[in-house]
């Protein structure tokens, strides 16, 4: 089964450089869950202040604010369970830092095959 998983930091501001040592503990982490086919991708996201969120109403009106929430990046994981997606957090969680990682299983469909 495959996961989204969203980090949303406590530790440190949004858009500060890691250190050096923390960008090589995180390497260690994806290359090892890489290899074990447990991690599908990763990416990080830029500071609140970049982002927008935009809302459609039940008016049929579009709103676009600025505030959104904090997130330092995502995850895309493979995982047997949501219990086993949950301890794989908690294992990035201990080279991230403080923080919290919602986690939400990807709904997966049989392709429909296409009327001729």
């Amino acid at each position: 089964m495959r996961y989204l998983s969203i980090y949303h930091p406590e530790a440190h501001e949004e858009g500060a450089t890691p250190t050096p040592e923390h960008m090589a503990a995180m390497g260690r982490l994806i290359e090892e869950w890489t290899a074990k086919g447990k991690l599908i991708s990763t990416e990080p996201l830029t500071p609140r202040a970049q982002c927008a969120r935009v809302r459609l109403g039940p008016d049929g009106q579009f709103t676009v604010a600025d505030e959104t929430v904090r997130a330092g990046g995502f995850a895309f994981l493979n995982a047997a369970s949501k219990e086993e997606a949950v301890e794989l957090c908690k294992r990035f969680l201990e080279v991230a830092g403080a923080g919290t990682c919602e986690i939400r299983q990807i709904l997966e469909f049989a392709p429909q095959p296409v009327p001729a």
